[in-house]
């Protein structure tokens, strides 16, 4: 299994009100981006599942969806507390971590990945924290030990290259890329940023 240095997350509720999620997926892909987690947490089942369905008809998505296993999907993200036989159908899962605590389960239990968050002050979840830093993040990526970390929470293209440069696997964005007029160069750039 190969991860992108780039995790591509997803909240419609940011999209400009001219763009659809698919779009701004497509956009992503199109920029280079080739592993997306799918949140969008407050629709039904029934509709998280027409979602996903048609962000894996994208060309180049490896979709991760978050929390539940749609048929279709790649791989599955856990949340912090979630059981880990909750991903036994997908063919690989990552958990969301905010400590040592979190990390060591997630590691210990076979995760493929973590992300790591709060990393930065983020305007998608304001308050929420304290912010990891970048010294939050080279002591998680040291308790991970191999296993890959990405920053998460109000990562950006001023300073994605300084979790890489803490030791992160690489970067999870959300707002950024959502919120973006141009989605395609950003991703381009936050590639460029991390690394391929």
């Amino acid at each position: 299994m190969t991860l992108s240095r780039l995790l591509v997350l997803t909240d419609r509720a940011q999209l400009p009100a001219n763009r659809t999620l698919p779009e701004t997926v497509a956009a992503c892909v199109q920029g280079g981006a080739t592993h997306v987690v799918m949140r969008e947490l407050d629709l039904s089942v029934e509709a998280r599942a027409e979602l996903a369905a048609g962000l894996t008809g994208i060309p180049g998505v490896v979709l991760i969806t978050a929390r539940t296993w749609f048929r279709g999907a790649g791989a599955m993200h856990l949340s912090a507390v979630q059981p880990t036989a909750d991903a036994d159908e997908a063919s690989f899962y990552g958990s969301s971590c905010h400590d040592e605590a979190d990390v060591r389960r997630a590691v210990a239990a076979g995760a493929s990945y973590v992300t790591v968050s709060p990393v930065a002050p983020s305007d998608s979840k304001p308050g929420y924290g304290p912010p990891l830093a970048v010294p939050g993040v080279r002591r998680l990526a040291r308790v991970a030990d191999g296993t890959p970390v990405f920053a998460l929470g109000g990562v950006g293209l001023g300073n994605a290259h300084s979790f890489r440069a803490a030791g992160a696997y690489g970067v999870a964005v959300m707002g950024a890329l959502m919120r973006s007029d141009d989605p395609v160069t950003l991703t381009k750039h936050l590639l460029a940023a991390v690394g391929r």
